[in-house]
């Protein structure tokens, strides 16, 4: 095979463009940007409360005011109400492993395995199989929320919509042209590429991404350990703050949760049941730590009132210490409108997503079935908790030109997550190599700005009017 001969696809690669092309006559790329009309019969108020009644009900106040706080924040607390939006419109039927919750925010820098700063998507509590540009749709909206907040007007945001939705496009047909074990190497080192980044998000003030990736070399077990812990009755213990963090101990003793079982034995069963989904090395390397404390912590602004713990071990001495955080895993927001999930356990579910869409997944994944009473049991997943995590703080990012190089780093990222699903040669054969999926998916988040500015007004009528509580607590 010489360098200008292009070795023969697969069958599997040729049927994936002849479906992809196909389902582009079904579907033309243009349809994609319609945001239908809701009907007259929806409350969108009814929609998240629906969302909260398995929630933890004291918590629900909480996650009002944090939602209520800016139009971006009520987006990212209504990934169920988007969902339901994508649902009333055809889609593109080319069906792959979404994150389910790609706004800008869900995108960030976290230490890998093998301790390198890199950048990925870092959350997937929503994680389902999905048409592929469900999520290109979430990003797109949450960008333009963002800089519509910012005062930009609707030819700007337009442009960098555009722009990052290009970049998705590209990079998906870059990755096509790709081997699959070349795909699955992929990943963004921020190390590797610090020299492009401050370029171009530098400002007169510095380079953010500095500030990024500082915060995220701050963000270990060893500095929550400092932050979040007490020396009392000659042990360490969490520092009681509720409702923001509540020791386990203080759950037990009320009887609100976990009756019937003691602070070691919720423990002890949690750590055993989540040390069997890790491999042999993992599982044996947790082993060596000793149990210390639990806690339920607050996360967040759409998962408040999701139950949330962090669990405090030791290894070596007090310096060695390893914080673990228990998440909720609830039904993903999309399988009202997709199909059910193939997992019996929704922190599966999470722990198989992250794995199949993220470059360098954490090396704590687990989950976990846990007991709260005799009859109550919840799905929970593990990782660990600031592992040099940190996303950017947006609102700092006061040129339009360095905001649009992040969203365009945010759509090469979810590209490469999306080119993992196996289905890169279909939905590349739908893109094609004109600017017709740019503009449908452009037009459909402008569209949703407003639709998420009416939204949000209907929310804080709510609040006003009492019909749901909230708090002065942020």
């Amino acid at each position: 095979m010489t360098a200008d001969e292009t070795a023969p696809l697969t069958k599997r690669t040729a049927d994936q463009q002849a479906e992809g092309r196909e389902r582009r006559n079904v579907v033309p790329r243009k349809d994609l940007g319609t945001l239908a009309d809701r009907p007259a019969s929806f409350d969108v108020v009814a929609n998240l409360e629906a969302q909260e009644a398995s929630r933890v009900p004291t918590l629900a106040p909480l996650r009002h005011a944090r939602m209520a706080a800016t139009e971006f924040a009520f987006l990212r607390g209504a990934a169920g109400v988007m969902a339901y939006d994508l649902s009333l419109v055809p889609n593109s039927g080319i069906i792959t492993q979404l994150c389910g919750d790609a706004h800008i925010m869900n995108f960030g820098v976290f230490l890998s395995p093998e301790r390198h700063l890199v950048f990925d998507v870092n959350d997937f509590d929503e994680t389902h199989p999905g048409p592929f540009e469900w999520d290109v749709k979430r990003l797109a909206a949450s960008a333009a929320v963002a800089l519509s907040e910012q005062g930009y007007d609707e030819a700007q945001i337009a442009a960098v919509l555009r722009t990052s939705v290009q970049r998705y496009r590209e990079s998906i047909l870059e990755f096509a042209r790709m081997g699959h074990l070349d795909v699955w190497y992929q990943h963004l080192d921020l190390s590797s590429n610090i020299d492009t980044l401050r370029q171009l998000f530098k400002t007169k003030d510095g380079s953010p991404v500095d500030d990024i990736i500082a915060k995220a070399q701050r963000s270990t077990s060893t500095r929550a350990f400092r932050k979040m812990t007490t020396f009392e009755s000659g042990r360490i213990r969490f520092r009681s703050n509720p409702p923001l963090v509540v020791p386990l101990d203080e759950l037990v003793e009320s009887g609100t949760s976990f009756t019937g079982y003691t602070t070691e034995e919720i423990i002890e069963r949690s750590l055993a049941q989540y040390a069997s989904t890790l491999s042999t090395s993992h599982a044996e390397l947790l082993s060596t730590y000793e149990q210390v404390d639990m806690a339920r912590k607050v996360v967040g602004v759409g998962s408040v009132g999701t139950r949330c713990f962090v669990l405090l071990l030791l290894g070596r001495d007090l310096d060695d210490p390893l914080v673990l955080q228990l998440k909720e895993a609830m039904p993903s927001v999309l399988e009202d409108y997709t199909q059910p999930s193939t997992f019996d356990n929704h922190g599966a579910r999470v722990v198989a997503g992250q794995r199949m869409m993220q470059s360098t997944p954490d090396l704590f994944l687990g989950h976990v079935r846990a007991a709260y009473t005799p009859t109550e049991s919840h799905d929970f997943y593990f990782r660990q908790f600031h592992d040099g995590k940190a996303s950017a703080d947006l609102s700092t990012v006061s040129r339009i030109k360095n905001f649009s190089s992040y969203v365009g780093i945010c759509s090469w990222t979810l590209a490469r997550a999306h080119a993992r699903g196996g289905q890169r040669a279909a939905i590349a054969a739908y893109l094609g190599n004109t600017p017709g999926f740019d503009k449908a998916i452009t037009n459909w988040a402008l569209a949703y700005v407003e639709r998420n500015r009416a939204d949000h007004t209907t929310f804080t009528e709510a609040i006003s009017s009492g019909r749901i509580a909230t708090t002065d607590l942020i």
